[in-house]
């Protein structure tokens, strides 16, 4: 059996057993039981969005699984509203934290994704922080690298007002309840994970920053950019907005061209020359690129029981870090 098809069926018959015995006689109720037998799969969050959406007055039928990932994301079909649920009740400061971004940079006049104002939130459906945003129609196109590059130089140079109070930036964000959390991932992974994270603990106290700190987008990759209609350039996804030093926005697209291969010489070049600096050339790259690939391994690691695609994936991540002078022949997700 390969190792995509035993994570999948580990995963399923988690499922089949997390039929409520838990509740019976712990005081844990049914709700909490499923999902902590179960996890944080498409039917939970489903019956999540469901829920609060009925809270909202939101009509939720026929609402449309955008993306599974760090988060669960719903189009919804009765109108242009998308929404939002969060893994855990852990990420609740997060998605608090992302409602006040967004509405700081609409003061700001920055073209960003916008929380719906007449809702208060987020709110917490059993366990699941939700929260609720303005559809984005997209345009014909996806946004380019040049656009990235001058979207976080606009970015990186606003001043914080004096009520918005950001946290810094997680370095390793949550990548220790994944690396425990993640179903059937075999436990010499998890070790090796907990091993990689502790020594990349030590190499973070070395890094000497150059660039004073400011606000920072935490996850600045070229998906976390659409292009409306209108052709408007629009930053999404505020999940990990920190108050930092710009350095760890760099790394992401960095990382993606010099070790992964995702862009081409020329997209590359044009996010350098939008922004003004070539993360590469500084001595704390290496450190920052070595988390940046941990940090995209656990990250997928979470969906890994989802499909056999998703589990093959993560199977050519954790053999990589595995192997420094391995070729990184990973695919976008």
């Amino acid at each position: 059996m390969s190792g995509a098809r035993r994570l999948v069926t580990s995963f399923r018959a988690r499922r089949k057993i997390a039929h409520g015995t838990w509740g019976v006689g712990t005081g844990m109720s049914s709700d909490a039981a499923r999902a902590s037998e179960e996890g944080f799969t498409s039917a939970r969050a489903a019956r999540v969005m469901a829920a609060a959406c009925r809270r909202a007055g939101l009509d939720h039928r026929d609402a449309e699984l955008i993306r599974l990932g760090e988060n669960a994301l719903y189009r919804l079909a009765s109108t242009p509203v998308i929404v939002r649920v969060a893994r855990s009740a852990e990420y609740l400061s997060a998605a608090r934290n992302e409602v006040a971004v967004s509405r700081w940079l609409a003061k700001e006049g920055l073209a960003a994704a916008r929380v719906v104002d007449d809702l208060e939130q987020p709110l917490l459906i059993d366990g699941h922080p939700v929260t609720f945003w303005h559809l984005i129609r997209e345009g014909d196109r996806k946004a380019t690298y040049g656009e990235l590059g001058a979207v976080l130089r606009d970015l990186h140079s606003l001043a914080l007002p004096s009520d918005l109070k950001l946290p810094p930036y997680d370095i390793f964000g949550r990548t220790d309840l994944r690396i425990e959390r993640a179903v059937g991932i075999p436990d010499d992974d998890r070790e090796f994970l907990r091993s990689r994270e502790r020594e990349l603990r030590r190499k973070v106290t070395d890094l000497r920053f150059e660039s004073p700190k400011g606000p920072v987008h935490g996850d600045a990759h070229v998906q976390n950019l659409m292009v409306d209609t209108s052709g408007t350039v629009i930053l999404i996804d505020f999940e990990v907005f920190a108050f930092d030093h710009p350095e760890w926005d760099l790394k992401v697209t960095a990382v993606e061209h010099y070790s992964l291969g995702w862009q081409t010489d020329d997209q590359y070049a044009d996010f350098v020359n939008a922004y003004g600096r070539d993360l590469r050339h500084w001595p704390g790259y290496s450190t920052l690129r070595d988390i940046q690939e941990f940090r995209m391994t656990t990250w997928l690691m979470q969906n890994a029981a989802e499909s056999e695609r998703v589990a093959a994936e993560y199977g050519r991540r954790i053999s990589s870090l595995r192997d420094a002078d391995a070729p990184r022949d990973w695919r976008p997700w």
